[in-house]
């Protein structure tokens, strides 16, 4: 935990563990000696004062604040009579809710058994050493102790790193271990000749220690999932105070790519082992940087620098290549691809890249495309590919269809004829910017510049006034939407990319008919809400779930069904 939040987590624990001292002197035994009372009444005070540091050092509300300074008040100032134990229920509750806030299922049922063993532990070790406990103290100390280990066995269990090495290479895994262990060895004192009072006297030393491991589960990090050969990794690098998304693709032996948000900026170094550092750049048609790696096979790290801050990345790419377009020049798209199935919770391995084969629907789009145009009077077409597998078939496919139209295929832009791109993401940023150029001297491609499907992205659809592309889908619609939200939300604020989306949407499939998008960079005057505005018309500049920020995509044919 970074040193700016060690002490409202130190408050926490104080505050939780005073408080569950209070809730057990009543729970247990409602009538006390006047020794108990007093220490009960001490200990209740001290924990409204933690209660109320909390509304200044943490985030708690004063209400709530000074409610749990009233149940805590209530169990000293009830005691000698049977209402305490009521006002010490009350007291565990609450503290159930301040242990188990945000869990469900088997965690919560988990969370709220030992807390409550772990409270009844503590009032039987009060009034023991007091010498008030009610008699068979030796059945309730391994009672208790018996649930104690149960319920930290179950927390220890559905935890996802009881089974790895990370259960003792983390702060998480061995307070998970202290949760189960200290009370086993607890209970088996209890068990031991003339043991009982030993458990009381010394034992409640380590229920007390794993009362605070268990309440500090919430505040430290959860391990990373264990790298797998092959599944692409999707960690954060601990920079300073910033927490730097990292994806490292294809996770095989041999090149890879590392890549980060544009948000994490433009300083930040790769290396791996003892080699030389990497800088990572920015590449053409993608977002972020870039950081080109050679992994040797086997668990190993990558580290991740940033001025004099450092951290690492623990990969294990095994020993089988990866796909050969992964680290090439059309990575950064496979990368994308990558990262959607991981933002959706599927850790698969990464068998193949999207420009290794055009997809039946991206040609019968691209089919539909070149009808669009020739129903549009356009007379000639320029084509634009590269040399994989996706882009020569795409080609093909356009030359085909533009056969069938009756249109010629110029390898010069014309004044009468439009630009056709298929390439891959590096490819088709070369040939926006140079159409743009071309524009800018002469008059041509006069109708217009459009992008294959998967080319939809922020940096080319931002790197031309205006650009169109035929889908599928309507990126203001909401799964789209979502996807972009998700893909901004889990990676630095990343923009979403077509390959990205039906990565993340697995087996759902988009199954809409074809419409031709265009995205246009434009300025508008943001609208007030409830303000009627044109549809696919931002609101704002930056709105949540765009895919080209500062434009906007609007569909300007009708759907085609030819």
């Amino acid at each position: 935990m970074a040193e700016a939040s060690a002490w409202p987590v130190a408050l926490r624990l104080a505050l939780l563990l005073v408080t569950a001292f209070v809730a057990g002197v009543g729970l247990v035994q409602p009538r006390a000696t006047g020794r108990v009372w007093i220490l009960t009444a001490l200990l209740a005070a001290v924990s409204a004062v933690l209660a109320g540091l909390s509304v200044f050092v943490t985030d708690v509300a004063v209400l709530g604040a000074v409610a749990h300074a009233v149940l805590v008040a209530l169990v000293p100032a009830l005691l000698g009579r049977p209402a305490a134990r009521w006002a010490s229920a009350a007291v565990v509750l609450l503290l159930v809710i301040e242990t188990a806030m945000g869990r469900s299922g088997v965690e919560f049922a988990a969370d709220t058994v030992y807390v409550a063993a772990a409270v009844a532990w503590f009032g039987l070790a009060v009034h023991a050493l007091a010498g008030s406990a009610p008699g068979r103290r030796g059945q309730l100390a391994l009672t208790l102790g018996g649930i104690l280990v149960l319920a930290g066995a179950a927390r220890l269990g559905t935890s996802g790193v009881a089974f790895d090495r990370r259960v003792h290479t983390s702060g998480y895994g061995l307070a998970l271990v202290a949760v189960v262990a200290l009370p086993l060895l607890v209970t088996v004192l209890a068990a031991l000749p003339r043991g009982t009072d030993r458990a009381f006297r010394l034992g409640t030393a380590g229920i007390v220690a794993a009362f605070v491991a268990w309440s500090s589960l919430v505040a430290i990090p959860r391990p990373a999932d264990l790298p797998i050969a092959g599944v692409p990794v999707l960690a954060e690098a601990a920079l300073g105070e910033a927490k730097v998304p990292v994806l490292i693709s294809p996770h095989r032996p041999g090149r890879n790519l590392v890549h980060f948000p544009a948000s994490a900026g433009n300083r930040l170094e790769v290396r791996v082992a003892d080699g030389p550092a990497v800088p990572a750049t920015p590449r053409a048609g993608a977002e972020g940087t870039w950081a080109e790696v050679d992994l040797p096979s086997g668990v190993g790290e990558v580290s991740v620098v940033s001025g004099g801050d450092s951290d690492t990345v623990e990969v294990d790419p095994g020993t089988d290549a990866g796909p050969t377009q992964a680290a090439g020049v059309d990575g950064p798209e496979c990368a994308s691809a990558a990262l959607g199935g991981l933002l959706a919770g599927r850790r698969e391995q990464l068998t193949r890249c999207p420009s290794d084969v055009l997809s039946t629907e991206d040609e019968t789009a691209l089919r539909k495309l070149v009808g669009f145009l020739g129903s549009r009077g356009v007379t000639g077409l320029t084509i634009r590919g590269d040399d994989s597998p996706r882009a020569s078939q795409a080609a093909e496919a356009v030359r085909s269809a533009a056969a069938e139209a009756g249109l010629r295929i110029d390898p010069e832009p014309l004044p009468d004829n439009a630009l056709v791109v298929v390439a891959g993401w590096s490819t088709a940023a070369a040939a926006l910017t140079t159409a743009a150029a071309q524009q800018a001297d002469a008059p041509v491609f006069g109708y217009g510049l459009y992008l294959a499907p998967w080319l939809l992205n922020t940096p080319l659809a931002t790197s031309v006034t205006t650009v169109s592309a035929p889908l599928r889908f309507d990126p203001r619609e909401q799964l789209p939407v979502s996807y972009a939200i998700a893909v901004g939300n889990g990676f630095g604020g990343e923009n979403p990319t077509v390959a990205g989306f039906d990565a993340w949407l697995g087996n759902r499939k988009v199954t809409g008919e074809v419409q031709i998008f265009a995205a246009a960079q434009v300025t508008v005057m943001p609208m007030g809400p409830g303000e009627v505005h044109t549809p696919g018309m931002p609101m704002s500049e930056e709105l949540a779930g765009q895919w080209v920020p500062k434009a906007t995509i609007v569909p300007v044919s009708a759907v085609l069904l030819g």
